[in-house]
């Protein structure tokens, strides 16, 4: 098996202090958490002593760290994940994911997830997309002089929508090694032509965090697994194939109202999954 570390992310565990969810991530098996920078768990401008604290903490239960941005209505309280990067104005975007790098960098995590954002109805693709790579080129140096990797996710319904997208992106760039990709294994299933196997391929050479989750094939709807068509053993196998060595987190968004259940039956089914298979006997 290769070095990955499973994680589970703090946005399905809503419901808990954020104490009492690394306790509950750390009890049910979990090596890693992807702990997403801002409300209900911990504020993105939160002073020293607090970062300081919880990094104390995270090293005392062994836990690996990946920094999440995808809280809703952090920025807008009327407009979930407003504003973004292609959107007209983004100071307040630009401004979050600098300070989630500095945040990434005092808790010893090696990796900022952040998303592109939909398209704003009657703005044009291709203008949309120079502002999020003129946008995505200063905040690469940033990451870069910090020692900490971006890493683009593509999202059903965003400007970047596909592995290849995000690929894409990258290669305007430049290829630039502070900036890799998140790949969502649930959501290769509703958007990816390849599959998760094609998805995961393509992303391996910039592969820098995988988050996990069932779904149907038909559309974006986080869950638990079994309860979609992912096929998990194989998808497992896929990504072991990659030689990825990061953290991979469950994400459940969704279901913070039964976390301390899925905890447990997350980490039960991606440890059976992972099982290597008996070889059938040929005598």
């Amino acid at each position: 098996m290769t070095g990955w570390t499973l994680g589970y992310g703090t946005n399905g565990l809503g419901d808990h202090p954020l104490p009492q969810a690394l306790d509950l991530i750390a009890e049910s098996g979990y090596g890693a958490v992807a702990l997403t920078l801002g409300f209900p768990h911990l504020d993105p401008w939160a002073g020293p002593d607090e970062v300081h604290r919880l990094h104390r903490r995270l090293e005392s239960a062994g836990l690996r760290v990946v920094v999440e941005t995808g809280t809703r209505f952090l920025l807008d309280p009327r407009r979930k994940h407003a504003p973004a990067l292609v959107d007209a104005e983004a100071d307040a975007r630009v401004a979050y994911l600098r300070r989630a790098v500095q945040v990434a960098e005092e808790l010893g995590a090696a990796t900022v997830q952040f998303f592109s954002g939909v398209l704003t109805p009657g703005d044009d693709p291709e203008t949309a997309r120079g502002r999020l790579l003129d946008r995505l080129g200063g905040l690469v140096g940033v990451a870069g002089r910090s020692g900490v990797r971006l890493a683009l996710e593509p999202e059903p319904g965003m400007v970047v929508e596909t592995v290849a997208d995000a690929l894409a992106v990258r290669a305007a760039l430049g290829d630039p090694g502070p900036l890799g990709l998140t790949v969502d294994i649930g959501h290769c299933l509703v958007v990816e032509p390849g599959g998760v196997d094609g998805a995961l391929s393509a992303a391996a050479p910039a592969l820098a965090h995988v988050q996990i989750d069932d779904m149907p094939d038909t559309h974006h709807e986080h869950r638990p697994f079994g309860e979609g068509d992912l096929d998990l053993p194989a998808a497992l196998a896929a990504l072991d194939r990659t030689g990825f060595d990061g953290v991979v987190s469950v994400e459940l968004p969704r279901h913070s109202w039964d976390a301390p259940r899925l905890l447990r039956a997350s980490h039960t089914a991606i440890t059976t999954a992972r099982r290597p298979r008996p070889v059938p006997s040929t005598s």
